[in-house]
Formats: structure tokens, sequence, C-alpha cells
């Protein structure tokens, strides 16, 4: 599996925006926090309920405002997966693929040296990416439920 990036402190974490160029508010920081360091390929929705438990009145908008502003500048990338209309987000930028598990929706990272992939393509195709999505279920220990 691959690895999740390291969690940042809230003073990192304006480092990161203000060095990207983003003004670094509260609320900004607040869901940098949890979808940076806490959260595991969230939707808005996911990080709206989270905002809605830990900072209280922020709006949709405002989380939506944000998620965007976050993968415009790169911290964030996008995922727009075929079993769901739902947009994901996937704070790990390194390169990996994806793998869902089908009996309880978790979405795990799937580092790139464990798939073997060799596509025989002519010439003509000129590939800038690979996005792979495994789908199964995984074993898990007896007594183990997660």
């Amino acid at each position: 599996m691959a690895t999740k990036p390291s969690c940042l402190s809230p003073h990192q974490i304006e480092a990161v925006l203000k060095r990207s160029g983003i003004n670094a508010t509260a609320q900004r920081i607040a869901i940098c926090r949890f979808v940076l360091c806490d959260a595991e390929h969230p939707s808005a929705e996911d990080v709206k309920l989270w905002v809605d438990q830990n900072f209280p009145k922020m709006s949709l908008a405002t989380v939506y405002n944000t998620l965007r502003i976050l993968v415009d500048a790169g911290l964030l990338r996008e995922l727009r997966l075929p079993h769901s209309d739902a947009v994901l987000y996937d704070n790990n930028l390194s390169s990996h693929f994806h793998f869902l598990d089908e009996e309880t929706g978790e979405l795990l990272d799937v580092d790139p040296v464990d798939v073997r992939l060799d596509p025989i393509l002519t010439q003509d195709f000129q590939v800038r990416a690979v996005e792979v999505l495994l789908r199964g279920t995984r074993s898990r220990p007896a007594g183990n439920p997660s």
C-alpha cells in the first residue's frame, strides 16, 4: 500500500498555503488540517460533516471553494470514480493507484510497484498519466472488522 503523508501542524499548513499563494484563513487551515492529515479520500460532503462538528457556522460554499483552491494549487487531487457521482479528494500526491473494497466502500492507496502493467501501444499514443482502479474485497484478520 502507498504511504500517507505525515500530518502538519496549523503553522505548517499556514506556511504551505502562503507558499502556494493562498490566503491562510482560519477556515482554510481547518479544512486543510482535515483533508491533508485526517481524511481518507473525503468528498466535499464528508468535509462539511467534519466542519459542522469541529468548526461550526462554516458554509458548504466555503468548503467547496476551499477544496477547489487546494486542487488548483496542487495540494489535493480530485478523483472521479466510475462507481460514484461524488468527487473525492486525495491528499496523496505521489504516483499511486487505488483499490476499492466493494464490500466496505473503502478506497485505499496502492503503490505502483505492487501492480504490474505492460501496455503495448503504438507510437500514435502519447501517455501522460495512468490511473488504475482495482476492485475487489480485502481480507481482514479474524476478529478484526476494520
